[in-house]
């Protein structure tokens, strides 16, 4: 064992000494680097890594209109400095044999930090869905290298009615105050109704145009037919696509992007 010691040490010391010097151009993360040759001792900075989108609760509710559906699903974007700002996503509805009975492409963009519905309305489908899957097939980051604060809307004064009188079976409003220093081409609403326990019943969306700094606006979402349920909460969700140039309005002739205002 002594011996086995003595020729391990040795051997130690040969390699220690035959072991090429650590640097930044040797394809491994030593030292003290942050990255593979990159931060720590190394000048050179290393290049940040979007995390991919979090997929969380979906589900399927009716649309009010006989062999189509409405689909939902909780995306968040764990980074702080990189917004996702067009991924594509596929949505398969399935029977209870596993059949897929329905199949819905689309695409959209979610903001740093932010968690989001993305919602499919009016999937047609020949049988209510037992099952359906939702995966996303690429991303285009977007990094946003100084502060990010999200657009300032707010949504006051919600409610929720059933009509009585009239066409449609209910109705949900609200007002929009565009409180950010910008003025947009397009906003869009997106309402969640839910139950006492937050379980969803039922999505609808409406959207406004022309929407300037500092201007307030009343919007509505009417459902043209019952669902089953009792709706104990409304949610309205607003987007703004900020990555598009051209969904801020022209001041002074001119466009800039969001991240050069």
């Amino acid at each position: 064992m002594i011996y086995s010691a003595i020729i391990l040490i040795i051997a130690g010391v040969i390699y220690a000494r035959m072991r090429p010097a650590a640097t930044c151009e040797d394809g491994l993360k030593n030292q003290n680097e942050e990255g593979v040759d990159c931060g720590g001792v190394c000048q050179k900075t290393c290049t940040p890594v979007a995390q991919k989108l979090v997929v969380g609760q979906m589900g399927v509710v009716p649309s009010g209109i006989a062999g189509k559906y409405d689909f939902y699903v909780k995306v968040t974007n764990p980074n702080a400095t990189f917004g996702d700002k067009n991924f594509y996503y596929t949505l398969n509805f399935k029977n209870s044999a596993g059949t897929v009975i329905a199949t819905r492409k689309g695409s959209n963009f979610i903001l740093p930090g932010e968690t989001k519905y993305v919602i499919e309305s009016n999937v047609v489908a020949a049988e209510k869905p037992t099952t359906f899957d939702f995966a996303i097939n690429s991303a285009d980051w977007v990094e946003f290298n100084s502060y990010y604060e999200k657009p300032d809307i707010q949504v006051v004064n919600k409610n929720y009615d059933e009509i009585s009188g009239g066409v449609g079976f209910s109705e949900a409003s609200g007002l929009l105050k565009n409180k950010s220093p910008y003025d947009f081409d397009l906003i869009k609403v997106e309402v969640i109704l839910t139950d006492g326990n937050g379980k969803i019943l039922a999505l609808n969306s409406t959207q406004m145009n022309t929407v300037v700094s500092g201007e307030q606006r009343d919007f509505h979402a009417t459902w043209p037919n019952s669902f089953p349920g009792t709706v104990r909460n409304m949610e309205a969700q607003v987007e703004v696509n900020v990555f598009r140039s051209d969904n801020f309005l022209k001041k002074f002739y001119k466009t800039e992007k969001f991240q050069q205002y």
